[in-house]
């Protein structure tokens, strides 16, 4: 045999296969033209084991290259600039990697991004130190810009402000510890909702009125609604303060965890005073005493142990001492009263704690009135450019608002474009601004705040596209980026991913009450569900979902979405039936003789039939006889007896032209 013929076959240059049998006890000489036929078979029969010890053998050069590489960036103190937000590519280019190399690094851990995807900062740095740089952020023009706002915004907050205002309470701690229960319960002391069923929608903040029943005072607290605290990481990032007292709650049978630790560091860069919230003090294994040492060697002393941190022991699913809870608030709010002021007769000024673009309503943001009073018909500035004017506010429960005072969160319509969250609203300075040019900022939108919009501009190929909806929560904003912006690109022409609803930390029940009013199912990822979101998706019928690894909740959706396609149907062409006689003849069938011209027919194959060349009608041939003989397939120039099931009346010399249908499931192939 030939060397050339036996490489193709291999599938390997001849010149390396030449050089690497000698290895493997096959010394056929550098130059060889021919094998003996014997030894190339026996080359063929090793070659699985040969090409495996070869592949193995590169791959471990390439790690041993690739260490090689990092360590010598390490050594020369390699130092890379990362902007906040950046594209795959981008990226690519500040490493000096090339970008498929790149898109590998991310797949390994467990990000799905393409090279015009854009990727959140501590991806970046993470993705850099494995490679060996150290990188540090890059000073660009918007932070520059952002810083500018936000002092003008502290410069607005701390004059004037002599009028007392809600204040406003963030709720931070670790998955499962029982954030979103603490929550629920705390909604359902007040006065005005009655119960948290009383709630209609979900803005990112709410406000109650907490009934204290021996002072008999009503006194309004805000609350932030950030599962994960989300909202607040990504405003923090960006320098805003919008919050006035922290909620730590830490699981008394559990104790200080990973995302407790991020959340005291976030607090206390934010300096807020804070309440640790000792939650599931009924348990068995409730212990909160050690709770408050591990808290202790955190920098937090609880008061009891002569420090200045309340400690407040609740359980949140019996409703018990959330009025101490609420009561330590007040308490806490009085002893930072010189900061809890408001001046509301100026024009308004706060931040965005939540954006996203809705199908119906266009662009709309959730902001945080933080002073003076906003009003129907004020000018949106944004960081010092008009978005829009103030068309509509609503506040949580969907109630529609003339007027929002300072520490009311609100629902705003009449943007023309979605801000970022942590953006600075301030409608004083619309004397200073300027208009919001579209083009530019659509090109700079980062979209990590924006939920996908799934409209197309085509109503009716939206309307007859099928579409499966989705609500996602996962366990840290970089998964849940990486996820919706993956499903975006999953649709083709019959069904496309629409996600209702997304967010950070454990399911709960309004994530199953909005799954259940818009028919999707619910997806968790790296999360768990609240006993009570458990106990209404058994009630409703909601499907929920739990991943931790990415690429089975893509195969997954991918299924699902399969399943909907309309089935492809597959036709055969059979053969050929001349009917030569006519034996009886029944209202929904007869019974016909004749001769099969070419092909074969079968028993139950559909037919069309032809009279005078041209199709006349459909129908299907239900039994077939060959002299007293039942028969499954006539084959062609063979006479026989066949019963045609149609309301068409078949005469002499009519053509049947007998075919089969199947349905074909279809496979998703993505536009």
């Amino acid at each position: 045999m030939n060397v050339t013929e036996l490489a193709r076959q291999l599938r390997v240059h001849p010149q390396k296969l030449l050089q690497i049998l000698p290895e493997f006890g096959f010394d056929v000489g550098a130059r060889a033209v021919k094998i003996d036929d014997r030894v190339a078979q026996q080359i063929q029969r090793d070659w699985r084991r040969i090409k495996f010890v070869m592949e193995d053998r590169e791959l471990k050069a390439k790690l041993k290259e690739k260490e090689l590489e990092r360590q010598q960036r390490q050594e020369s103190g390699a130092t890379v600039e990362i902007p906040n937000v950046l594209t795959v590519r981008e990226l690519s280019d500040i490493l000096n990697i090339p970008i498929n190399k790149l898109i590998l690094e991310l797949m390994k851990n467990g990000i799905l991004a393409t090279q015009n995807e854009k990727i959140d900062r501590e991806t970046a740095v993470l993705m850099a130190q494995e490679l060996g740089f150290s990188a540090v952020l890059k000073t660009e023009v918007d932070t520059v810009q952002d810083s500018t706002h936000l002092e003008n915004l502290e410069k607005i907050l701390s004059s004037g402000n002599d009028t007392p205002r809600p204040p406003v309470v963030v709720v931070m701690g670790h998955v499962d510890h029982g954030k979103t229960k603490l929550l629920d319960a705390i909604r359902s002391t007040d006065v005005v909702s009655g119960e948290a069923g009383g709630i209609t929608q979900h803005i990112g903040a709410y406000q109650v009125i907490w009934h204290n029943p021996k002072t008999k005072e009503k006194s309004p607290l805000t609350f932030i609604d950030t599962p994960g605290h989300e909202a607040f990481t990504v405003m923090r990032s960006r320098g805003a303060k919008v919050a006035d007292i922290a909620i730590l709650v830490v699981a008394a049978d559990d104790g200080v965890k990973p995302q407790t630790v991020e959340a005291i560091n976030i607090i206390k860069a934010a300096k807020l005073p804070v309440i640790v919230a000792i939650n599931k003090i009924d348990k068995p294994a409730a212990d909160a005493q050690r709770v408050r040492s591990e808290v202790s060697q955190h920098g937090l002393i609880p008061d009891d142990w002569g420090g200045e941190v309340p400690m407040i022991e609740i359980s949140a699913k019996n409703n018990l001492n959330i009025d101490k809870l609420l009561d330590s608030i007040l308490l806490l709010a009085e002893m930072n009263a010189a900061t809890i002021k408001a001046d509301a007769t100026r024009a308004a000024a706060g931040t965005v704690i939540e954006a996203h673009v809705d199908k119906g309503q266009g662009p709309v943001a959730t902001v945080l009135v933080q002073t003076g009073t906003l009003k129907i018909n004020d000018p949106l500035v944004v960081n010092g450019e008009i978005y829009g004017k103030v068309r509509a506010m609503k506040n949580y429960r969907g109630d529609d608002l003339k007027t929002a005072a300072p520490s009311t969160p609100v629902k705003i319509l009449g943007f023309k474009l979605a801000p970022r969250v942590g953006d600075i609203l301030d409608v004083g300075s619309v004397g200073t601004a300027t208009e919001i040019n579209l083009k530019n900022k659509r090109a700079q939108n980062t979209g990590a705040e924006q939920r996908p919009v799934t409209s197309t501009g085509d109503t009716e190929a939206d309307e007859a596209r099928k579409t499966f909806n989705l609500v996602i929560k996962t366990d840290v904003l970089g998964s849940l980026e990486a996820i919706t912006a993956s499903l975006e690109k999953i649709k083709n022409d019959e069904v496309s991913v629409k996600v209702v609803g997304k967010g950070l930390g454990n399911i709960t029940a309004d994530d199953v009450s909005l799954a259940s009013a818009t028919g999707a199912q619910v997806i968790a990822f790296n999360v768990a569900k609240s006993p009570l979101a458990n106990e209404m998706m058994q009630n409703t019928g909601v499907v929920f979902k739990q991943f931790k690894i990415i690429y089975d909740l893509f195969d997954y959706i991918k299924e699902e979405l399969e399943k909907l396609l309309n089935p492809e149907i597959v036709t055969t062409e059979l053969g050929i039936f001349k009917v030569m006689a006519i034996f009886r003849t029944d209202k929904t069938n007869m019974i016909v003789g004749g001769r099969v011209e070419m092909g074969k027919i079968e028993k139950d194959c559909k037919i069309r039939v032809k009279r005078d060349k041209e199709i006349i009608g459909k129908g299907t041939l239900s039994h077939l006889q060959s002299g007293q003989q039942d028969m499954k397939v006539i084959p062609e120039g063979n006479e026989c007896g066949v019963q045609f099931e149609g309301k068409l009346k078949l005469l002499v010399d009519d053509v049947l032209e007998a075919y089969k249908e199947e349905k074909k499931e279809k496979k998703l192939i993505l536009n």
